[in-house]
């Protein structure tokens, strides 16, 4: 879960710098992304947002995924999402000494908004969208996209429930 969770922060070979499991966490992560980026449905979602978004379409397309997922925990989990993020938030917060330092500076600002939880949420995942076109250096337009979401909310919940499925398999093929 840590390698998972902290993967974006480990460039290139420092992942092997990290104990095995984290280590393992960081490739899974690097393997579904990749399987992500390049799956015909995902491709589907992102082709709809390329005009507006350009480059930030795979980014947007990854949060709205995150929101159906904490939409519909229930459906891929036998842990209710409250008890799944407060467990995911009290390991990270057991492993800081391990965690880099970008993931320790925002830990403590998600876990007060409480950010996992509140993807189930269209404000919660405008916020994290307005949050992240801010840090961008780049005109993105990312805060806009909260409305493309709700405009075709039903074909991107459609996409999510044709993908995760596939995910699912694909990472639990993994031997990482």
């Amino acid at each position: 879960m840590i390698g998972n969770f902290i993967a974006d922060f480990v460039k290139g070979n420092k992942k092997d710098l990290f104990p095995d499991q984290i280590r393992k966490g960081i490739e899974l992560h690097r393997a579904i992304d990749d399987y992500t980026d390049h799956h015909p449905v995902t491709e589907d979602s992102k082709a709809r947002l390329r005009p507006k978004y350009r480059k930030y379409s795979g980014v947007i397309v990854d949060l709205y995924y995150d929101h159906f997922l904490a939409r519909n925990f229930e459906m891929y989990s036998e842990i209710p999402l409250p008890e799944f993020t407060q467990r995911t938030y009290a390991i990270l917060l057991e492993n800081q000494d391990v965690l880099p330092d970008g993931v320790k500076q925002f830990l403590p600002y998600m876990i007060e908004r409480n950010w996992l939880q509140n993807y189930a949420t269209i404000e919660g995942i405008g916020r994290t969208l307005t949050g992240l076109s801010k840090r961008v250096s780049f005109e993105n337009k990312m805060d806009e996209s909260v409305q493309d979401l709700q405009a075709d909310y039903a074909i991107y919940k459609n996409e999510f429930h044709r993908f995760f499925p596939q995910l699912i398999t694909f990472a639990a093929g993994k031997k990482i």
